[in-house]
């Protein structure tokens, strides 16, 4: 057997070994570092930067996912490591090669139409349906994170004003606003609450031992109400709700430091997020209505 091919083996053979690397991330290893020695002939060693740069431009046009070109330098990287320890080799001509950032995943979001039916469906029976209702349409209405939702006191809501004085990360004060609709069923849902239970909390939403009511209480809530009411086969989650707040006013045209301020994001870095999905819907629509676009990408 060829002795670089050999190489290899031994590397792969230590990571099962040795690492107890699972055999699907073996595999994988195998094909990054096969496509890093066929490159080159399997003349890998003492590599010139420029010819390294080539094997990356090659990288980048065979993929656009930054997850498996992160993957590959990084089995590229590791297997130079192991032969500079077997004395192998003398420098990893990886070592100054950065690897690239994971692509940002966007946010999941609940279209309009899809949010609104969703929110006019919730029943009002029940003390606990009121509460669901009250929750989820002061979630939307909003845009608290989960533990500022779970957190929030009674004395920390002005219905006159229709705002609240909600504590965020850092123990950082704001002023959020909340709507009209959400601000009727969620006083009828203290008013109730207060009346079934005769000790009452300084907490607004409460389970039904008339204790602050867990984050997982909420997110359990959230998943089983919406399952009930939509057939559209979403993954719902509480956080959910926060982004398509946050989405739904900047496709409106709210100012996006406006939309920083009521999330509370301490870098506006961290709002833009939210500028992608609109472009995103901005596209489908532009491809959809204009006369030259074709109409390919309803």
């Amino acid at each position: 057997m060829d002795k670089k091919r050999r190489d290899l083996i031994d590397y792969l053979e230590y990571l099962s070994d040795i690492k107890k690397f699972s055999p699907n991330t073996i595999k994988a290893y195998r094909q990054d570092i096969d496509q890093f020695m066929i490159f080159f002939n399997y003349e890998y060693h003492d590599l010139p930067r420029d010819k390294i740069r080539d094997f990356l431009s090659n990288l980048y046009l065979s993929t656009t996912n930054r997850s498996t070109v992160s993957r590959k330098i990084y089995a590229i990287r590791s297997f130079f490591q192991y032969l500079i320890r077997q004395g192998k080799s003398e420098k990893n001509p990886m070592d100054l090669i950065s690897i690239p950032k994971a692509d940002k995943k966007l946010p999941e979001i609940l279209t309009e139409d899809e949010m609104i039916k969703f929110l006019d469906e919730l029943p009002m029976g029940s003390l606990s349906e009121i509460r669901n209702k009250a929750l989820i349409e002061l979630f939307y209405a909003s845009g608290l994170r989960l533990s500022e939702l779970t957190n929030l006191k009674k004395e920390n809501i002005n219905f006159k004003e229709r705002l609240l004085r909600v504590l965020g990360k850092g123990n950082k004060e704001r002023i959020v606003p909340f709507n009209r609709k959400a601000g009727e069923v969620l006083k009828e849902y203290i008013a109730l609450s207060n009346a079934e239970f005769k000790k009452s909390s300084e907490y607004i939403f409460l389970n039904y031992r008339g204790k602050k009511i867990s984050e997982r209480g909420v997110e359990k809530i959230v998943k089983e109400v919406f399952k009930r009411i939509s057939d559209s086969g979403k993954n719902v989650y509480p956080h959910l709700f926060r982004h398509s707040f946050a989405t739904h006013l900047l496709q409106r045209g709210v100012d996006l430091r406006m939309i920083q301020e009521l999330l509370g994001h301490s870098n506006l870095s961290t709002t833009e997020k939210y500028t992608t999905l609109n472009y995103s819907d901005l596209l489908k629509s532009y491809n959809r209505f204009h006369p030259r676009s074709g109409n390919d990408s309803d």
